[in-house]
């Protein structure tokens, strides 16, 4: 397959979990049991911090090795930075945090409201993700393969699945038809392969920014695990059901990572 056959395919498949999420409302009730959902969100969390840490940080400081004692300084730099990103975007925007306690059809309303923007928001450092994983193949830097490149792409549209999910079943909760809600579900991960084309051709145009991008990528999806989804899943009454699905998730993402890579 053509090189870039192979990148539209990899900037497509995340966009895909999040569509095939989010026609689980043709098929299930109108509400997720918060089992199901803790669950689902840990397994989203787990899947984005192996991704953190194997799909991109650590191709960052193998690239950065050439400086030697200072590798780590792009890595750093470059995580510091995604997770600022995204706390500007998240001051600018801060309709985003979630108010689980929100009662009423009424309140189900901006509860779905607020979930569609948030996850939107958040597929944008996961097409980052994407974009730099494949920038970095293309370019040959750090050792990046195809197979690391699918990886990272498999693993975001596993845990874009259950994102794609909790958007459009509280929107059917409130009484919108399924069509709509999938369709909401579905716009909600556009965002992604946008934000990954794009992130492709900036970072190929200066390959020295390589080790920034892959840090600032990963920056910027821990804050959403830290941000959104632990809480998320901690939310209400204790239960160890999010925490092992997060370990589920991890360990499934680290084996792709290290299976493919």
């Amino acid at each position: 397959m053509h090189m870039s056959s192979e990148i539209a395919m990899g900037i497509i498949i995340p966009f895909l979990g999040t569509s095939l999420g989010a026609a689980m409302v043709f098929f299930l009730t109108r509400h997720l049991s918060r089992s199901l959902e803790r669950c689902l969100t840990g397994l989203a969390g787990g899947v984005m911090v192996a991704a953190t840490f194997w799909s991109l940080l650590e191709p960052a400081l193998t690239t950065s090795a050439p400086m030697g004692a200072f590798a780590f300084v792009p890595a750093a730099v470059g995580f510091l930075f995604g997770v600022g990103f995204l706390l500007l975007l998240d001051e600018l925007t801060p309709h985003m945090h979630l108010d689980m306690n929100e009662e009423g059809p009424r309140s189900s309303l901006r509860r779905a409201t607020k979930l569609f923007l948030a996850v939107t928001l958040h597929n944008i450092p996961e097409g980052m993700a994407v974009g730099v994983i494949y920038a970095g193949w293309m370019q040959g830097e750090a050792g990046i393969t195809h197979s690391a490149a699918l990886a990272l792409s498999l693993g975001i549209a596993l845990q874009n699945f259950p994102e794609g999910a909790i958007v459009s079943m509280p929107m059917r909760s409130t009484g919108m038809s399924k069509t709509k809600t999938f369709l909401y579900g579905v716009g909600s991960g556009v965002v992604e392969p946008i934000a990954a084309l794009l992130t492709l051709l900036a970072t190929s145009l200066v390959s020295l920014f390589l080790p920034y991008m892959l840090a600032f990528a990963a920056g910027a999806m821990m804050y959403v695990v830290v941000e959104e989804l632990i809480p998320e899943m901690s939310e209400g009454e204790h239960s160890n059901l999010g925490t092992i699905c997060f370990a589920l998730g991890f360990v499934l993402m680290m084996t792709l990572d290290v299976a493919l890579g």
